[in-house]
């Protein structure tokens, strides 16, 4: 398979400058991708994105990776109805730091070049930057825009000449980018498509050079219809101090079945092969998850790495009877101990369901232990039930997705 028929088959092409995108195929390309600053970690959105970049790379191509430590201060108005709060420099540049380490992490063993858009905008002189960027953008063009032209609207929120002049420094990193590197295509989301033309417009203006764009469709979580985004509610980080690795792997699993094929193709490295192979499997029968399972590994490996990836899944699959809960390791008790309530115990099995948030009252409690909806390390449990207890840690499970661990004191 081709880059173009990869890419396209993944479905990372949204827009793009190429009249036939086959023709990345005819040569080796340098192309730079910008890395938003705004938050101290990354999201699954943002891994998309990397993902894209790995195709590239795969395939051979030079990888430029831009942080934005100057764009991150002003703030990009796209799919924005309002400006964004500004940012102190000392965190942007913490921000800045922690996007390089979550980079090297996913891209593993393919080289790139990290670079800083600081760097070359810090000391930027404001007329000789009027002069020789500025002059090359049209302000008819620029109000044009739908994020523009809806801020400054009738109904719109207005915006500052700060956030308008965005674009300008999008567009003067391509053209910075052009002169050092001969970077001649740049990868964005198809919310910077606008900004992304801006740096193609000033380098043909500028250089009187042809350079590309190709942008990739914003990733749409099926089950809230948002994007995969750092300001959107329940955003997923890939740093597991924001969102940890069993909730991770926990969103992944709980794909919905209609999203699953193209997560598959998007957040994994499996080829078209494994990924026809897997659906056919979980189409035939889709109760089992499988390929939710496969999906929520592959991401969850290649975020966190095997290791945590295994522990994910072992910690997952006693809640659901595929094992012994009391054959669990100490990281897989760990993890589940930080993500479920944790009781001490006591001789009042209905109340310590109470205690475990499983039931609201004694009354509920009975009910659920004679209707046999309660387990003590995967054994049916009865009202008066206590001898299932061990020494130290015990699943305590009501149902089919309420758990709690009861910690029975080791004398």
């Amino acid at each position: 398979m081709t880059l173009s028929e990869e890419l396209i088959w993944r479905g990372f092409v949204q827009d793009t400058t190429f009249s036939n995108l086959a023709e990345l195929d005819q040569k080796k390309w340098v192309f730079y991708h910008g890395y938003d600053a705004s938050a101290d970690s990354q999201t699954v959105g943002n891994l998309a994105a990397m993902m894209f970049d790995k195709v590239m790379l795969r395939h051979g191509h030079d990888a430029i990776l831009l942080a934005g430590g100057a764009t991150s201060l002003i703030g990009d108005p796209g799919g924005k109805d309002k400006e964004r709060p500004m940012q102190d420099e000392k965190v942007i540049a913490h921000n800045v730091a922690r996007a390089e380490e979550q980079l090297k992490k996913i891209l593993g063993k393919y080289k790139f070049r990290m670079v800083n858009n600081i760097d070359w905008t810090k000391d930027i002189k404001l007329l000789p930057f009027l002069r020789d960027v500025g002059k090359h953008f049209s302000m008819t063009q620029l109000t044009q825009r739908d994020y523009i032209a809806k801020r400054i609207g009738k109904d719109g929120g207005g915006i500052s000449y700060t956030e308008f002049s965005y674009t300008l420094l999008q567009g003067f990193d391509y053209l910075h980018l052009f002169d050092k590197y001969n970077c001649t295509l740049q990868i964005g989301g198809s919310d910077q498509w606008g900004n992304c033309l801006s740096g193609v417009d000033l380098i043909r203006r500028a250089r009187g050079a042809e350079v590309h764009v190709i942008t990739l469709p914003l990733v749409i979580n099926k089950a809230t219809g948002k994007k995969f985004g750092k300001s959107e509610d329940g955003a997923i980080w890939l740093d597991e101090s924001k969102t940890s690795v069993f909730k991770f792997y926990q969103f992944w699993l709980n794909a919905e079945d209609e999203a699953v094929e193209q997560y598959l193709k998007t957040f994994t490295e499996l080829d078209e092969a494994a990924v026809n192979v897997t659906m056919a499997e979980f189409n035939t029968n889709r109760a089992n998850r499988l390929a939710q399972r496969v999906l929520a590994y592959e991401v969850t490996k290649i975020a966190h790495g095997k290791e945590r990836a295994d522990e994910a899944v072992k910690a997952t699959g006693v809640l659901y009877g595929e094992g012994d809960f009391l054959d669990l390791g100490k990281n897989e008790m760990h993890i589940l101990k930080h993500e479920l309530p944790v009781v001490k115990a006591h001789n009042d099995l209905p109340q310590l369901l109470i205690d475990a948030g499983l039931a609201t009252s004694k009354k509920e409690a009975r009910t659920f232990l004679q209707a046999g909806a309660v387990s003590i390390n995967g054994q049916k449990a009865g009202p008066e039930n206590l001898n299932l207890f061990v020494r130290g840690n015990n699943l305590l499970k009501r149902g089919k997705n309420s758990f709690a661990i009861v910690e029975k004191k080791v004398l």
